[in-house]
C-alpha cells in the first residue's frame, strides 16, 4: 500500500465541493470555505470493528451524486445507496441500506465530522422537542459527549453560519480528539441505549443529513505566510524507545535501546515466555500487567516474583474488566505496591490506562494521587484507516500531551505503546484471543488481536514518527514508545532488517539526555524537535507531512537554518548558524 493515494477524486455539486474517498464525502466545502471534515455512512459490528462499504457504481450529475454500495466483511450483508443532492446553500446526504441477513451492530448509520478548528465556537443544539440549548464546541478535550439528543446543530465557523439537520434517528456528539482524531463527531444511536442491537434480515436503515451554509462578512483573519518554527529549550528530552515484539518465534536478536514496554496478560499461562524474551534484550523493562478476573492478587504476586532477576524501569497493573476496565486505579496500584513490598523489590509504580487517552481523560478520578508516572497508549487509526487521518492526528497529539500532563499533576507522563492501529480492542464485547500454547510459537497479544498496517514499512512513516515525537514532546512528557522491536508491527522485520521508521526512532533516541528544543507547527504539517547536549551542540530533526515539498525555517534563539524537505520526508539540521 502506498502512503498516499496517487489520485484524488474531487467532486463538485452546485456550489459544494468535496473529495470522494470511497463512500465518504471528505473536506466538504461551500464556495471557498471548509464546512465539515466529512460525512460518511458506517457499519460497525458488536466489537466496534468497521465493515468496509464498497462503492460498486456511481451515478453523477451537476447537482447530485448517487453511490451504489455494499458492505464487506465482519458478517455484514448490506446493500443500498448513499446519495448527495445540492440545492443552493443546502446539501443533503441520504443513506438507504438494507441488510440481507441478521446482523448484530453497535452503529449503522451516518456520521458527521466537524473540523477541530471549531473548538471554542458557540453551538446551538436543537432537540426533538423543539427546545434549544446553547453551548460551545469544547476547547479542552471533553471526556464526555458535548451534546446529546440532537435533532439539529448551528454554529459559526469563520465566514459561514452552518446549520445541520438530522433525520432518521437521534444523534449525539463526541470529542474524537480523545482518540487523536482531528474532529468532533456527530453520530446516531445514543450510547446510553443498549448495544449491540439486532438488525433483522431485510431490515432497512435510512438516515439523512442536511447541511446549510450561509456566508457572513469575513473576519479578516490573516494566515501565516512563513513556514517558520521557533524552538525553545523546554526541559529534558524524553526517552524514546519501543515495545517488545509480540510476533511468533523465532525472531532476531533484541535490539539495544531504552526501556522496553512488555505487556503481560496474566490470564494466559504463557506470559512468562513473553517476559523471558523481552528480558533477553538486557534493556530495562516497562512492565504492564493485565490482571486476571480470577485471583488477581495471587497472579500479581507470581508475576512480581518472576521479575526479581530483571531490570525494571517501571510497573503498572491494569484491570481486565469491571468498572475500572483497562485502568490502573488506586486499588490496582495498592495491590502492586503490596506485592512488590512482599517480594522485597523496589520499582517505580505508574498508573493510568492500557488504552487511549480517552480513558485517561474519563477515568482520571480513579488514579492514585502519589504515582511515579502516568501512562496511556496512542493510535491515530482507531476510527478510520486513511492516511489523512494519521497525518491530521499529529496536531491533536500536541493537545493530548498537554492535557495528559495536567492530569498527571506533576508526575512524569509516558506515552506508549504508540502504534498505527490499536494494540488491542479496548471496546470489544467479546473476549480477546489468546494463544493456544504457553509459548511463543503463535505470538501473543497484538499479534493475535490487532491489525497489521501495510504502512508500517513505508518510507513516509519515518517522517510521521519524527512529527509525532515533536508534537508529543511537551514539558512533563518523560517517555515515548513507538511500535514494536520487530515483526509485522515492528521497527524491524523478522530477520532483523530495519524498516525506515527505525532510523527515525534511533535519531530521536540519540537525543536522550539533552535539553529538548520544542515549538509549535505553523500548520500541523511541518514539525521540528531538537536537543542541546552538554557542550551546547544543537541537533534538530524536521518533518514534512505535506503532500508537497516544503521549505522550513528553523529558529533557535538568534540562530536560523533553512531546510527543504520533499513530501513526507524528514531531515536534520545540526547547529543552525545565524543567517547573514
Amino acid at each position: 500500500m502506498v502512503w498516499e493515494r496517487p489520485e484524488r477524486d474531487h467532486r463538485r455539486l452546485g456550489r459544494w465541493r468535496f473529495e470522494l474517498r470511497g463512500d465518504e464525502l471528505a473536506d466538504l466545502r461551500f464556495d471557498d470555505g471548509r464546512v465539515l471534515r466529512s460525512i460518511r455512512a458506517v457499519v460497525r459490528d458488536r466489537d466496534w470493528d468497521t465493515a468496509g462499504l464498497v462503492v460498486e457504481g456511481i451515478e453523477s450529475g451537476p447537482d447530485a451524486i448517487t453511490l451504489r454500495v455494499r458492505s464487506d466483511g465482519l458478517g455484514s450483508s448490506f446493500r443500498g445507496t448513499v446519495r448527495a443532492t445540492a440545492a443552493g446553500e443546502q446539501l443533503t446526504v441520504a443513506m438507504d441500506l438494507v441488510s440481507a441477513d441478521p446482523f448484530l451492530t453497535n452503529r449503522t448509520g451516518l456520521v458527521v465530522l466537524h473540523p477541530p478548528g471549531v473548538a471554542g465556537a458557540p453551538l446551538a443544539v436543537r432537540h426533538w422537542d423543539g427546545t434549544v440549548r446553547t453551548t460551545v464546541f469544547p476547547e479542552q478535550i471533553s471526556p464526555h459527549q458535548p451534546a446529546t439528543g440532537i435533532a439539529a446543530l448551528e454554529w459559526r465557523d469563520g465566514s459561514y453560519r452552518i446549520a445541520v439537520r438530522f433525520e432518521g434517528d437521534t444523534f449525539e456528539m463526541e470529542d474524537q480528539r480523545n482518540w487523536s482524531d482531528a474532529s468532533f463527531k456527530t453520530y446516531s444511536r445514543p450510547l446510553a441505549l443498549p448495544f449491540p442491537y439486532q438488525l433483522a434480515a431485510g431490515e432497512r436503515v435510512t438516515q439523512s443529513v442536511t447541511v446549510t451554509a450561509t456566508a457572513l462578512p469575513r473576519t479578516g483573519r490573516v494566515r501565516p505566510t512563513a513556514d517558520e518554527i521557533r524552538l525553545t529549550p523546554e526541559g529534558p528530552f524524553p526517552e524514546v524507545s519501543t515495545s517488545a515484539a509480540t510476533a511468533p518465534d523465532p525472531g532476531p536478536a533484541p535490539a539495544p535501546g531504552g526501556a522496553l514496554i512488555v505487556e503481560l496478560d496474566l490470564a494466559w499461562p504463557g506470559w512468562s515466555a513473553a517476559l523471558r524474551r523481552a528480558a533477553s534484550s538486557g534493556r530495562p523493562l516497562d512492565v504492564r500487567l493485565v490482571l486476571p478476573d480470577s485471583g488477581p492478587a495471587a497472579a500479581l504476586s507470581a508475576a512480581v516474583a518472576a521479575l526479581r532477576p530483571h531490570r525494571i524501569a517501571r510497573m503498572t497493573a491494569f484491570w481486565a474488566s469491571g468498572p475500572a476496565r483497562h485502568v490502573c486505579d488506586a486499588e490496582a496500584t495498592d495491590m502492586l505496591r503490596s506485592a512488590l513490598a512482599a517480594a522485597g523489590l523496589r520499582a517505580p509504580v505508574t498508573g493510568g490506562v492500557r488504552s487511549h487517552f480517552t480513558e485517561l481523560n474519563r477515568e482520571q478520578h480513579r488514579l492514585a494521587t502519589d504515582l511515579d508516572g502516568v501512562v496511556f497508549a496512542l493510535t491515530p487509526l482507531f476510527h478510520c484507516l486513511g492516511t489523512e487521518q494519521a497525518v491530521e492526528s499529529v496536531a491533536v497529539q500536541r493537545l493530548i500531551a498537554r492535557q495528559a500532563v495536567r492530569i498527571a499533576a506533576g508526575a512524569p507522563v509516558f506515552v506508549g505503546p504508540i502504534t498505527l492501529r490499536p494494540h488491542f480492542n479496548d471496546v470489544a464485547t467479546t473476549p480477546p484471543r489468546r494463544p493456544s500454547f504457553a509459548d511463543l510459537r503463535e505470538g501473543y497479544g497484538p499479534h493475535l488481536s490487532a491489525g497489521t498496517d501495510p504502512r508500517q514499512t513505508a518510507l513516509e512513516l519515518a517522517a510521521w514518527t519524527v512529527a509525532s515525537a515533536a508534537a508529543l514532546s511537551v514539558p512533563g512528557v518523560a517517555g515515548l514508545s513507538y511500535f514494536e522491536d520487530w515483526g509485522p508491527r515492528g521497527l524491524r522485520d523478522g530477520t532483523g532488517d530495519d524498516h525506515p521508521a527505525a532510523r527515525a526512532v534511533a535519531a530521536l533516541a540519540a537525543l536522550g539526555g539533552s535539553t529538548a528544543l520544542t515549538g509549535d507547527s505553523p500548520d500541523g504539517l511541518v514539525w521540528a524537535l531538537g536537543g542541546v547536549d552538554a557542550v551546547g551542540a544543537t541537533t534538530v530533526h524536521v518533518a514534512n507531512l505535506d503532500h508537497r515539498a516544503r521549505v522550513v525555517d528553523v529558529v533557535v534563539s538568534d540562530r536560523r537554518a533553512t531546510i527543504t524537505l520533499d513530501a513526507y520526508a524528514w531531515g536534520t539540521v545540526a547547529t543552525p548558524t545565524t543567517r547573514p
